[in-house]
């Protein structure tokens, strides 16, 4: 008969298996964030314009995990103290990995903190509370008083949301809905819902506080002063507030990394003056209805990589901004790549503004694809809001069936051009040196309008390497110093180019379509200097239109 081994030695095997496992999870993190390093930095490689190596967060090993402080996930229990225990607990401890295993886990908001990675297993869903009332409002470093977002964190380091789940927002029960954007069986839903329909019968509202919300925050504001007002004061507005569904502000070397984000209330995943930010494998959705359904919102942020990121929302898909600070001699968001991701909705596939007052400076975007939006490249500010963005560069871009422009610049946003001059100031909006390349299009309203001011052209402007079928050409309005080259523009109809108050305009080896009865039509006292150069135009009499406040040499044709 043999012998049954010791308790002793029964005791150091297990220890040695449990150590082996340890080690082993253990290298497998090393392996993940020098995989993860290697692959950041790898995206960072040629750049058009000098920028540091983004710092990645990293966690202590330990784990903690929601069920552990009395989560449950049956979709009705609301889990919001089990989330703030689990996250104190892991910030207590140094940091870690808060774990959120598969299940509907029903919560409120969720406060992050430094050091911290917010963890969702495959068939994980966080599914935050459609009750209003659970979302306090706070105040927030420089962005005031805001409806407590879902997901959120202030001044931290080291912060991540990782993991194959899913996190919902319950933004159907935040978000007005525009009558014409659905069918008559869609409104009659919402009708039964509940909630309220403005006086034109055109916008329903999920209260009637979120109705006239916009109507007190106007009297709130004659009445009190700034500096007097508290969260209570806000609180008969906050339907109408709705909140950001991810917000970072302050923050540093942060990752989100593989998770579904969708049904928000507001913007999605909004990082605010944030530094060393990496957004990978990201699928984000709101409804195409989704009213101010924004995707990604990067908002005075430096040294950004979003690559491999899915995006179908209700507004801008992928979104630049800058808010102006205070003694601050440099662009408020600089040194942002994106790279690898498609759009399926949107009202602009790729964004730049509207408030663009702080500045925006070092913008690559490169290899992605855009379908069914309502714009393609999106650059878009207006007086008082305005500010200078430059060295921006978009490169193999690929784009279908675009509602109405494939590339916009637009410095008017909300308001109607027209031609008078305003003074110049620092809220002037300032485009000038973008670079395109390799940009394709099958499809769209228009190929290309750009619309500068009067006082303040869009200048310094190269494109090379356009295809763009369109309806409707090329328009310029109020532009300098712009070098196109290898162009083909194919409209349905009318003229290719149309020039309009712009000068200092080089197209080199473009395209006359067939059929095309005129090249390009020209407007304004202020149009010089049209250079066309080595570009076919044999085929037709009269390829230039002037009207008859254009200089009839404003073209030369070499």
């Amino acid at each position: 008969m043999k012998k049954r081994p010791s308790s002793a030695l029964e005791m150091l095997i297990i220890v040695l298996f449990i150590m082996s496992i340890s080690i082993t999870a253990s290298d497998c993190e090393l392996k993940a964030q020098s995989d993860l390093r290697s692959e950041v930095d790898s995206y960072l490689e040629g750049l058009p314009f000098e920028m540091p190596a983004i710092e990645l967060p990293s966690f202590p090993d330990s784990t903690f995990n929601i069920i552990d402080y009395d989560a449950v996930n049956d979709g009705h229990s609301l889990n919001t103290e089990a989330f703030r225990k689990t996250i104190q607990a892991c910030s207590d401890a140094g940091g870690g990995t808060v774990t959120v295993p598969h299940g509907i886990w029903l919560t409120g908001p969720i406060r992050l903190e430094s050091n911290i990675n917010l963890h969702l297993d495959q068939g994980a869903m966080i599914l935050f509370t459609p009750d209003r009332t659970q979302y306090p409002i706070i105040k927030t470093p420089s962005r005031g008083f805001l409806v407590t977002s879902p997901i959120y964190g202030f001044h931290l380091e080291n912060v991540a949301i990782t993991g194959e789940g899913i996190i919902d927002g319950s933004g159907e029960a935040w978000r007005p809905v525009k009558k014409f954007k659905t069918t008559s069986s869609q409104w009659e839903e919402l009708l039964e819902s509940g909630g309220v329909v403005d006086a034109e019968g055109k916008i329903w509202w999920p209260s009637q506080e979120a109705l006239d919300g916009e109507r007190y925050l106007k009297e709130l504001k004659d009445q009190k002063s700034k500096q007097d007002l508290t969260e209570n004061d806000f609180l008969p507005a906050r339907d109408y507030m709705r909140p950001y569904m991810v917000l970072f502000v302050h923050c540093k070397k942060v990752l989100v990394d593989g998770v579904t984000i969708r049904n928000s209330p507001k913007f999605v995943l909004v990082p605010n003056w944030s530094e060393h930010i990496v957004i990978r494998n990201v699928k984000v959705n709101n409804e195409w209805w989704a009213q101010n359904g924004d995707g990604i919102d990067i908002s005075s942020c430096k040294n950004v990589l979003i690559y491999k990121c899915i995006v179908s929302v209700g507004d801008d898909a992928i979104c630049m901004k800058s808010d102006s600070k205070k003694n601050s001699h440099e662009p408020s968001l600089m040194n942002v790549v994106i790279t690898d991701c498609n759009v399926y909705h949107g009202h602009g596939g790729f964004v730049i503004g509207s408030n663009t007052d702080g500045g925006i400076k070092n913008i690559s975007v490169k290899n992605c694809n855009f379908i069914d939006t309502d714009v393609g490249l999106r650059f878009k500010s207006a007086r008082g809001r305005g500010g200078l963005v430059e060295h921006i560069y978009m490169n193999d871009i690929f784009m279908k069936d675009i509602m109405n422009e494939a590339i916009l610049f637009n410095a008017w946003y909300d308001d109607d051009p027209d031609d008078e001059e305003h003074p110049i100031s620092n809220m002037t909006p300032r485009f000038r040196n973008f670079r395109f390349n390799d940009i394709y299009c099958i499809g769209a309203r228009q190929a290309v309008s750009i619309l500068g001011l009067p006082e303040m052209p869009v200048q310094d402007i190269e494109m090379n390497n356009l295809h763009i079928s369109a309806d409707k050409g090329f328009e310029v309005s109020y532009a300098t110093d712009m070098v196109l080259k290898n162009i083909s523009i194919v409209p349905r109809d009318g003229v290719v180019y149309s020039i309009h108050q712009s000068s200092s305009i080089i197209i080199e080896n473009g395209l006359l379509p067939q059929a095309t009865q005129t090249f390009m039509k020209v407007t304004g006292d202020r149009t010089a200097n049209i250079r066309v150069v080595r570009t076919d135009l044999s085929s037709i009499d009269q390829p230039i239109d002037y009207a008859d406040d254009a200089d009839k040499k404003a073209v030369i044709v070499e």
